[in-house]
């Protein structure tokens, strides 16, 4: 579904500051997988989610989504095709809008535009209808500006605004990272609910290593732009935070994790 080729991606080339992000970074993601990505402070996992959107350009190397090479194409005519949650619940909002019309910006997204603005009937039944699913009593809310919602709330609502069409892939980029432990746990779960309903492929970037054991399929390992350890089905199942750290230790070329990691 998604071919990663030999990517690399270096800033500030030529300059003191010059700092290899990507190094050839090799992918293969399957349809329905749903895949965590770990690894310490600058291992490029953020990056590779920008390399994937277009919001840098990829130095060198492939990516290829259901069969189309997307390597050059900017970053608006991507955007039709992935679903992003960012780690900040303030990023994926318009704090001073309705959540309706939040709503109805991401339903619109990639679409053909009519001259009204204006939302139908059958679409704010459509938004009751999804907003009922995440539990939070948020369908009786729609004309309530989103800025009123917490952070968890937002956080919700910016998930189900990223999945409302049905992305070819879902890029999660640490976004429980910034909620309280009873939120967050919230969050992934509505997260768990939402990929498997829609059967959606996902890569989701978490600082938590429990997290990424618990939730996915399949999960990496990565460091200093490439991955050093992959693992999917019963094997990722069977692992513990003890078994990651251990295998961080012997794979890796320094670094580490940081004790925010270990919940």
């Amino acid at each position: 579904m998604l071919i990663i080729e030999n990517l690399t991606k270096t800033f500030d080339p030529g300059t003191v500051n010059e700092k290899k992000v990507i190094d050839r970074l090799n992918l293969q993601i399957s349809a329905g997988d749903f895949i965590t990505v770990i690894g310490g402070n600058g291992a490029g996992k953020s990056t590779m989610l920008n390399l994937i959107c277009g919001v840098y350009p990829a130095d060198g190397g492939k990516i290829i989504l259901a069969g189309n090479e997307i390597q050059d194409m900017p970053e608006h005519k991507r955007a039709k095709d992935f679903g992003r949650v960012f780690q900040d619940p303030l990023m994926g909002t318009a704090a001073n809008m309705q959540l309706a019309e939040n709503l109805a910006l991401a339903f619109r997204r990639g679409k053909r535009r009519g001259l009204s603005w204006g939302i139908l009937e059958e679409e704010r039944e459509l938004y009751q209808k999804r907003l009922a699913t995440l539990g939070l009593g948020l369908e009786d809310r729609l004309n309530d500006k989103i800025g009123l919602l917490s952070g968890g709330q937002r956080q919700a609502v910016t998930l189900l605004m990223a999945t409302l069409n049905a992305p070819k892939l879902l890029l999660l980029d640490e976004h429980t990272a910034a909620l309280d432990p009873n939120t967050a746990e919230i969050v992934l779960n509505l997260t768990d609910k939402i990929i498997s309903e829609q059967n959606l492929t996902a890569l989701m970037v978490t600082h938590n290593m429990q997290a990424a054991i618990d939730h996915g399929n399949r999960l990496i390992m990565m460091d200093k732009g490439n991955i050093i350890y992959d693992v999917r089905g019963p094997e990722k199942q069977k692992l513990k935070v003890e078994d990651l750290l251990r295998l961080f230790q012997e794979l890796s070329s320094g670094g580490g994790f940081s004790d925010s990691m270990l919940g």
